[in-house]
């Protein structure tokens, strides 16, 4: 069996433009420090492309430049979808329309489905026609949105770029406690990103993240995480921003803050878990997706947003939610890998895959 692993590597102080090799020297000035935070690290790559192996053959296919025509070249039986797409609103539907196009199983979510959950105010349009608690919101997309801007809305109020993951754009700035302090940050990052503002009411109690595998009712969730906001530095704003993901959490200096599973009553793990799943399915969610969500004042949990990417480093320090929720659950780096290949093999042919080969069980 031949399994395409399609990625985007995250570079080395260097931007990719497409044409060649697709790589200059430096990043642009115009562009944020955070431009490639979501892209993947080689280990975490390698890691992945390691547990495949137990399938059969791995091709790597970094998802830039030619990528559609070296995956039709590579006559892939299957491909193992974690790249983040390069550009543009819809970027992480990219890979999955061109395996599509040619007939390729794949891991994970539709373009449809991907699209929608990056695009934060297209997803929490969803939850509010489906019934999903999500925090009010509005969308700014102009300087005409930002002057009109008023006290309508609940405050304090958080401000994100409406289409990044992996906290990219979001840090303690933009916590907006009054009115000016949302329209001048809403200025800044519509400037910085080059893209939609969402501002939604900030709430204020503890924030979890339910990790979920599978399909249709067959879909549960893996042992809840809460964060340890207490593990922060002092004084900083109780959010897993952009600070507290990549420039606080060092290896020497590591900040313990996953608590897995979280230590919660009964009642409100099965209301999270229940809400993690109707957003799941609301969005129509397939094989895995990480589902973030926060409490309000009295204690109900609101989804925040859906990722259909899940991050997976491998290196426990990094403090990678999913393969932490996994872990708890009784499932080793490989075996999280390779359960949800196999979810996602059963549901896009209705077999199971055949057992690994004597050389590929010795990868």
């Amino acid at each position: 069996m031949r399994i395409g692993l399609a990625y985007n590597q995250r570079p080395d102080d260097v931007t990719w433009r497409g044409g060649g090799d697709g790589r200059v020297s430096s990043r642009e000035p115009s562009e944020p420090a955070d431009a490639f935070v979501e892209w993947d690290d080689p280990e975490t790559i390698e890691a992945v492309g390691n547990a495949l192996g137990i399938f059969g053959d791995v091709v790597p296919l970094e998802a830039v430049d030619d990528f559609p025509t070296r995956l039709r070249d590579a006559r892939v039986d299957f491909l193992f979808n974690m790249a983040e797409g390069v550009s543009g609103p819809s970027r992480e539907s990219h890979v999955p329309a061109i395996a599509e196009f040619f007939g390729i199983p794949y891991l994970g979510s539709d373009p449809l489905t991907l699209a929608l959950a990056l695009h934060k105010g297209r997803a929490k349009e969803t939850f509010v026609q489906r019934g999903v608690p999500t925090p009010g919101f509005l969308l700014i997309e102009t300087e005409a949105d930002v002057a009109s801007l008023n006290g309508a809305m609940r405050y304090p109020l958080f401000l994100k770029p409406v289409w990044e993951g992996s906290s990219k754009g979001i840090g303690e700035a933009n916590h907006a406690p009054t009115l000016e302090v949302a329209r001048e940050r809403s200025r800044e990052l519509l400037a910085t990103y080059r893209q939609p503002v969402l501002a939604e009411s900030y709430l204020p109690g503890d924030e979890f993240t339910a990790a979920i595998l599978g399909n249709g009712s067959d879909a549960e969730v893996l042992p809840l995480i809460r964060y340890r906001f207490g593990a922060l530095p002092d004084g900083a704003l109780p959010i897993m921003g952009y600070e507290a993901k990549w420039l606080w959490d060092q290896p020497d200096s590591s900040l313990d803050v996953l608590e897995c599973p979280a230590q919660v009553p009964d009642g409100l793990a099965d209301r999270i878990r229940a809400t993690a799943l109707a957003a799941y399915h609301a969005l129509g969610c397939r094989d895995w997706s990480r589902v973030d969500l926060r409490l309000d004042a009295d204690g109900l949990p609101y989804v925040l947003e859906v990722n259909p990417l899940p991050g997976v480093m491998p290196d426990p320090g990094a403090h990678s939610c999913f393969p932490c929720a996994a872990s708890v659950a009784g499932m080793s780096y490989d075996e999280l890998i390779q359960a949800v290949t196999r979810i996602a093999w059963r549901r896009a042919t209705g077999k199971e895959l055949p057992a690994p080969t004597l050389a590929g069980a010795s990868r």
